[in-house]
């Protein structure tokens, strides 16, 4: 099991320093969000990419993948009713999909709220087969790709279109493709299962067919700043030998970057020694 943490959370960090911090502080990786990058992924170059690519490995860091994929450019939409916007949305999927593996990344996190939700008057039929279109094409890039694409489910509050574990595992049924996995996002599955997340997680690790969690609190803080124990989830990935990456995701980038980063490792290290699990251990622990 591996530790990483999304890079959203240092804004107005260059990448270099997200890298270099991160590293000091003894993640494994970072997840990045495109929209952290360049305006759109077609606007991350060649070269960019590998200067990306280079400054994670100088730092001794890996390119985990993408998440927050749809933010930008506006327009786009997984279910939507008209073709061309599916078809323009699909393009620029497969797009993210080249960026990762450009970026030497194996995961891509759909979450998107904003671009999947069923508007009014839509068929909630017809927008799952819209959907399910979606996502065989992001799939089969994948694979393409060496890469691995997971679908999250959301809270109501974020989306109406698929908010619980069941209903993604779901959709990967259906497509039934190895590339096109599901994920678990602790302050997501919370919200609607509450103290049977553990039993959720357990449940969906033995479809086989989880490939990445996010670590938050449901209050958007990191693990260990809030209400939340995360001891009986990381027992359940450390019983089941789960190999991926657990990342650490905030929405609430209060008090500051460094000190979120740097707690919430320090806490899922603390927590994984008790455990036995194999961890890197902590390089520095800064205050607040």
């Amino acid at each position: 099991m591996k530790i990483s943490v999304c890079n959203e959370l240092f804004e107005g960090w260059e990448i270099e320093k997200t890298f270099d911090y991160a590293a000091q502080l003894g993640y494994d990786g970072v997840e990045l969000a495109p929209f952290t990058l360049g305006e759109t992924a077609l606007d991350i170059s060649a070269a960019a990419r590998k200067r990306i690519r280079i400054a994670a490995k100088k730092a001794g860091i890996e390119i985990v993948g993408l998440h927050w994929l749809l933010v930008k450019p506006e327009g786009l939409y997984i279910n939507h009713p008209d073709a061309a916007v599916r078809k323009k949305t699909q393009d620029y999927l497969k797009t993210l999909i080249d960026l990762c593996g450009d970026l030497g990344g194996k995961v891509l996190v759909h979450g998107s709220p904003q671009q999947r939700n069923i508007k009014e008057g839509w068929d909630p039929h017809e927008a799952w087969k819209h959907a399910r279109e979606t996502f065989q094409i992001c799939a089969e890039a994948s694979q393409s790709r060496d890469v691995f694409y997971c679908l999250e489910a959301l809270t109501t509050a974020d989306t109406n279109f698929i908010n619980t574990i069941d209903q993604a595992l779901r959709m990967v049924t259906e497509i039934d493709h190895p590339n096109f996995q599901t994920m678990l996002d602790c302050r997501s599955i919370h919200a609607s299962t509450g103290s049977e997340l553990p039993a959720v997680l357990r449940r969906t690790l033995a479809t086989g067919k989880l490939r990445h969690v996010h670590v938050n609190d449901p209050s958007g803080r990191g693990p260990g700043f809030g209400d939340l124990q995360f001891a009986p989830l990381l027992n359940i990935l450390h019983e089941t030998d789960y190999q991926g990456y657990i990342s650490v995701e905030v929405f609430d980038f209060a008090p500051d970057p460094r000190t979120i980063a740097a707690r919430s490792l320090g806490y899922l290290h603390g927590i994984l020694e008790t455990l036995g699990a194999k961890a890197n251990p902590a390089r520095i622990l800064v205050s607040d």
